[in-house]
């Protein structure tokens, strides 16, 4: 008779259980590995409360992301910043909409060669991401250290052809982003994207010879299709990725490396 009442309870347990999943809702977003899906991971306790399952897929590359979100095989993604989400938008025909900003990678500069800027000799090789808007932003960076000047020096979308003053003549090889760690010992410098130098084990706040302030326009938020803007979904998902709890596992888990953006 007891092994009957344990057996029933285990019965009604498990019954509770599969109720309570089919009654979450499930999330599916896209992530770069370090950090948008070491923060994903970290809220997922407390969006399990609000009746949220998070299923998190990670990416190594920045096209599929987007792709899958805009083809509607996943919800959303988390990965990147405006500027690169508008020229995603203009050169692939997609109309992926941001929902909320989170944080800021202060994008840096980075040598096995050199240990200061000054160092720098006539003919350097620059490693720069190939994609126009992260592109852009290393020459912002650059021009910001006097080392160029660019013929508009706000445009968010500059190229090599807009530099109007080279001093040290530097030489520009662009590659795709996920790979700029890998050649730091064929080029003289390489301005990497912080989610790719903290994969690589760079330290940003220690090892960057030169960086971006908290102040960057490029601070990362989570994009969706237009039709998710305003889910419930969504909203519990900004909820808890603007949080205090978020913000204090930003600065304990990247110290100064990662800045929250709200």
């Amino acid at each position: 008779m007891q092994l009957k009442k344990i057996l029933a309870g285990l019965v009604l347990a498990s019954s509770v259980v599969g109720l309570n999943s089919a009654a979450n809702e499930k999330l599916s977003i896209a992530a770069t590995p370090v950090p948008h899906a070491e923060i994903l991971e970290h809220i997922k306790p407390a969006l399990a409360k609000e009746g949220i399952d998070l299923e998190i897929k990670v990416f190594t590359d920045y096209v599929q992301p987007n792709q899958q979100v805009a083809d509607k095989q996943l919800d959303a993604n988390f990965f990147q910043h405006k500027p690169y989400l508008d020229t995603f938008n203009k050169e692939k025909g997609t109309n992926l909409v941001s929902v909320g900003l989170v944080h800021v990678e202060p994008f840096g500069a980075y040598s096995k060669k050199i240990k200061a800027t000054s160092d720098l000799k006539d003919g350097a090789l620059v490693a720069i991401p190939n994609d126009p808007s992260n592109g852009a932003r290393a020459l912002l960076l650059l021009q910001q250290q006097d080392l160029i000047k660019l013929k508009d020096p706000a445009n968010l979308l500059a190229t090599s052809r807009d530099i109007v003053e080279n001093p040290k003549n530097l030489k520009f090889k662009e590659l795709e982003a996920a790979t700029l760690p890998r050649v730091l010992e064929d080029v003289d410098i390489a301005l990497i994207n912080t989610n790719y130098a903290l994969e690589a084990g760079l330290n940003p706040t220690a090892d960057a010879l030169f960086i971006e302030n908290a102040e960057s326009p490029y601070a990362n938020l989570v994009a969706t299709i237009p039709e998710k803007e305003k889910s419930d979904e969504i909203g519990k998902l900004m909820k808890a990725l603007q949080s205090e709890d978020v913000k204090a596992f930003i600065a304990e888990k990247y110290k100064g490396s990662i800045v929250p953006a709200f």
